[in-house]
């Protein structure tokens, strides 16, 4: 999803599930010592793998546990009992590898022509997700390839409607992310929070919300902290990156995180917040940013 570091979310999947592990293991969470001061609790921490893909999911477990995060984001069922050993969360859980279409950015669910097996797959997977005892499942628009928002958003509606139910029934929360189509993902249709907010009020559900990436957002639109306000029902979920780059969230970049945070927790958001950068500072894999991003966004 970087272009300068030429890591994606795409190319990362593979080493996601060999750096997995399938066995159920017991439990570790209690033996591991906290790295950081107590956190105050106003935000509930994650980070996404992708980022540290070139690490084995038991490390970054271990270091996201030992740093005071709840969960770990963007993790299929080929990593859950890794997560479950450590007592912590799949705050954003992936489509698993069987339906590899639910991974897939660019062929989502603006385009019919890809509705049959987006379907199949996430009606099939839902209750697993469930079973889990995990809520969030992320899903895209998929690139427009030439269809116009307004039937790209209808597309959406008439094949979200085939699964909203099924989640509904199951208690689980479909978040489709945000993200921008500028620099990073050209031709991504849902790149804008009122185009995002507006398929939202279509749907109509509690159980579909919209993943608002902060790093996204910037770059396509700005304002974050207004819309953030002006938009908090429709909101399920947040991912962190430094603007421009897509690294650290320190003083390199133009964000400024704290004030952010205080405007998530002042709307009354309860869900998670995953810290979504590749880390410039590659020394102790890169935990040392990790760390530093968790002490600016816990206000």
């Amino acid at each position: 999803m970087n272009n300068s570091s030429k890591i994606n979310r795409r190319n990362a999947i593979k080493a996601m599930a060999l750096s997995s592990t399938a066995l159920a293991i017991p439990n570790l969470h209690s033996e591991i010592k906290p790295k950081v001061a107590p956190l105050k609790g106003n935000i509930n921490h994650s980070v996404c793998q992708w980022c540290y893909s070139n690490i084995p999911l038991e490390t970054l477990a271990k270091e996201a546990k030992s740093l005071g995060l709840v969960g770990i984001d963007l993790i299929g069922a080929e990593g859950w009992d890794t997560l479950k050993k450590y007592g912590l969360t799949s705050t954003m859980c992936y489509g698993d590898l069987e339906g590899k279409s639910t991974r897939d950015l660019t062929k989502g669910w603006c385009d019919t022509k890809y509705h049959e097996g987006l379907i199949k797959h996430y009606k099939r997977f839902i209750p697993l997700v469930a079973e889990a005892g995990w809520t969030n499942l992320i899903c895209f628009s998929g690139n427009s390839r030439g269809i116009d928002n307004k039937t790209g958003l209808q597309n959406c509606v008439n094949g979200l409607k085939e699964i909203i139910p099924t989640a509904e029934k199951y208690g689980v929360i479909l978040n489709m992310e945000l993200l921008n189509s500028k620099v990073d993902h050209n031709d991504y249709m849902c790149d804008n929070s009122e185009w995002g907010v507006a398929l939202c009020k279509a749907l109509g559900s509690d159980n579909f919300k919209l993943l608002y990436d902060i790093y996204h957002m910037q770059i396509m639109e700005g304002d974050v902290i207004r819309t953030i306000r002006e938009n908090k029902e429709y909101y399920g979920h947040f991912h962190t990156a430094g603007v421009p780059g897509r690294n650290e969230i320190d003083e390199s970049q133009e964000l400024y995180y704290p004030a952010i945070m205080e405007a998530i927790v002042e709307s009354g958001f309860e869900g998670y917040v995953a810290q979504e950068f590749i880390p410039k500072n590659k020394e102790n894999n890169g935990f040392d940013s990790l760390a530093d991003s968790i002490r600016r966004c816990d206000v």
